[in-house]
């Protein structure tokens, strides 16, 4: 048993080396004053790893997550790439690995923020994620780096031309709920969006500000119609958690009015909204029309619809369910789509196909 854990760890330190090297050849193909940097803000479809660093169970650093394409854990919410793993993929960059990593100094090429968990508010698992208020000071920290390495000119140009990608409020609404809070009965569900939307505009404007112009957006998913929803609600099969769906609905709206106002606010403001809502309800809805076999069970989890949180055996419930092809399955664990779902998703916000609201699709905001 020793053995083979040794066996394992030498290959996933050889597969990192690996890593590295093609990124550090993808930059050597690249002309510095050419690429457009990515930075990745907000929660797990684009954390690729930061909460290995910090004290908290919200992980993902165990098999068999990471199963299909890095053959190893490496902290990401699913059985291989993510969103953010693709977008930078088709920008022609290498992988945007975790801020907290040590050795991830490079910056050049950007730097990913984003924490499993993590929401709007404070207040979203505090204590266990990285808020986005603490997102946007990391990324303040690199830009003193990169203006101490490049001088303020190239520091600045560099800013300008990135695109920053943000998947965030989910989180907020969903933790109330899991941890049965008293807190949304204390708001409306007009204020308690209002309440997430303008701390997300408080970042926005805060980048901006910084000398940011070039903003991408996901929209918020069905979050009432993912496994782990639908295992709370035990008396009607196939249900959804309807009480979240409204939170769900008026963010999406909010986002998009919200970045509609900036765009006619603030000079070179440039932006992409890509709504994941429909794309996933269709693919849980008719999964075989997509190329998937199943849609609403989770890969791996335990109980109704592979719900229960317990995939890789790590948390409260240890037994777990794991499928024998992820590929096939729309969702791998019991709040997370596989990596199929993600490449597909990737693909139209790259392209700005339907389900975009949006003045440009994604891959535009890379044409400086």
């Amino acid at each position: 048993m020793a053995n083979i854990s040794f066996q394992v760890s030498v290959f996933a330190f050889c597969t990192s080396i690996s890593l590295l090297l093609m990124a550090t050849q993808s930059q050597g193909h690249l002309g510095f004053d050419k690429h457009v940097p990515l930075f990745f803000f907000g929660d797990s479809y684009f954390d690729a790893g930061n909460n290995n660093y910090i004290n908290t169970t919200l992980r993902a650093n165990y098999w068999p997550y990471g199963e299909t394409f890095f053959k190893y854990p490496t902290g990401r919410f699913s059985d291989g790439r993510l969103i953010s793993d693709f977008i930078a993929e088709y920008a022609e960059l290498p992988f945007i690995p975790p801020y907290l990593q040590p050795g991830s100094q490079q910056f050049t090429y950007g730097a990913n923020f984003a924490s499993a968990g993590a929401g709007a508010l404070v207040e979203t698992s505090q204590g266990l994620v990285i808020d986005l208020h603490s997102q946007l000071s990391y990324f303040k920290r690199v830009k003193r780096l990169l203006r101490q390495k490049l001088g303020d000119e190239k520091a600045k140009a560099l800013l300008s031309r990135a695109v920053y990608l943000f998947s965030v409020g989910g989180n907020d609404y969903s933790f109330p709920f899991e941890t049965n809070s008293s807190v949304l009965r204390s708001y409306s569900h007009e204020d308690f969006v209002g309440l997430v939307i303008a701390n997300i505009t408080a970042v926005i404007k805060e980048i901006y500000r910084e000398g940011g112009r070039n903003f991408g957006f996901l929209g918020l998913d069905p979050l009432g119609c993912l496994p782990y929803s639908r295992a709370i609600v035990q008396g009607e099969s196939g249900a959804c958690f309807e009480e979240i769906t409204p939170y769900v609905k008026l963010h999406n709206k909010a986002i998009s009015e919200l970045l509609q106002k900036l765009e006619s606010e603030l000079k070179g403001f440039r932006y992409s909204l890509s709504q994941i809502y429909e794309f996933l309800i269709e693919r849980i809805n008719h999964p075989s029309k997509y190329g998937f076999e199943e849609g609403k069970v989770a890969c791996c989890g335990s109980g109704p619809y592979g719900g229960i949180y317990s995939c890789g055996g790590k948390r409260e419930v240890k037994e777990y369910d794991l499928c024998h092809n992820a590929s096939e399955y729309v969702f791998f664990d019991s709040g997370h789509p596989t990596e199929r779902v993600f490449q597909q998703f990737a693909k139209q916000f790259w392209s700005g196909t339907s389900n975009s609201t949006t003045s440009y699709n994604l891959k535009a905001l890379f044409e400086t």
